[in-house]
């Protein structure tokens, strides 16, 4: 356990939530970086390499983004499912094979609910097939700087979620930040609701730490509990990400206590292993 998360264990009711049970792993990794200057100022484990779990959609989230940019893509495209994409195991939203969802319906299921249906048929629509969506993914991964990333899928689900850093997590959100601040916004969705159902976004840090305001859980079994966060605070925005943790609450008390320090120590650099 990080000494961040020792000193700070008093705040653990603010952010607790009913662990989820989890088999002893490796040791968690985390980084500190300053979003605008890109300085890490804290970090642990953080080029041991390991699953993504859903961090890999903030990959196939910006390869939407981009296509959107590039006009690609519309707001309203339809997006179809395929069998592939239906066969998908939750976190989904559910669509059957045929039915269709516009871009947009599509970008806010996969960032708010982590939907790993739509994920998939997001690549589909842009690639052709996932694997050559994947394919696209690990050459935008390695024009990005993410030099120790590997991504299996466009959902980070197990077992062919390939590997990752959590310094190339904080590459990734970092390029999100900057180069998609338009479609940005979107990781603050608190909710989003389908067929009369509504559904909360995963990240229960929103709202809870100041200025946080975005991006992106993951959870598999193999990769532990994840999460990619960042905040602003005035002029100051910080990206945390925290790969491996044991239970979810032990990962959000960890990112909400890392984004206090870097906030509050921001010329400060640890490096612990």
């Amino acid at each position: 356990m990080s000494k961040v998360l020792r000193i700070a264990m008093s705040g653990l009711a603010l952010f607790a939530a009913t662990p989820m049970a989890a088999a002893p792993r490796a040791p968690v990794s985390e980084i500190v970086i300053d979003a605008g200057s890109g300085q890490v100022l804290e970090e642990d484990n953080a080029d041991r390499e390991r699953p993504p779990a859903s961090l890999a959609k903030m990959m196939t989230l910006l390869l939407a983004f981009e296509a959107l940019d590039a006009g690609t893509l519309k707001p309203g495209t339809l997006v179809t499912m395929s069998a592939a994409a239906e066969r998908q195991q939750p976190s989904k939203l559910g669509l059957r094979r045929g039915r269709t969802i516009r871009v947009d319906a599509a970008l806010r299921a996969v960032a708010v609910i982590s939907a790993n249906d739509i994920a998939v048929a997001i690549g589909e629509r842009l690639a052709g097939s996932e694997r050559a969506f994947v394919t696209r993914m690990n050459a935008r991964a390695a024009e990005i700087g993410m030099s120790h990333t590997r991504f299996g899928n466009a959902t980070g689900l197990a077992p062919s979620a390939g590997r990752s850093t959590a310094r190339d997590m904080a590459t990734l959100a970092r390029h999100l930040i900057r180069a998609e601040a338009k479609h940005y916004g979107l990781f603050k969705t608190r909710s989003i609701t389908w067929e009369r159902r509504e559904r909360p976004n995963h990240n229960k840090l929103l709202g809870k730490v100041e200025g946080l305001d975005g991006l992106k859980t993951g959870y598999t079994v193999e990769a532990g509990f994840n999460l990619a966060a960042s905040a602003r605070r005035g002029s100051k925005r910080m990206i945390v990400v925290v790969m491996g943790a044991p239970t979810s609450a032990e990962r959000d008390l960890l990112v909400a206590n890392l984004m206090e320090a870097g906030f509050t120590e921001p010329r400060l650099r640890r490096t612990r292993r």
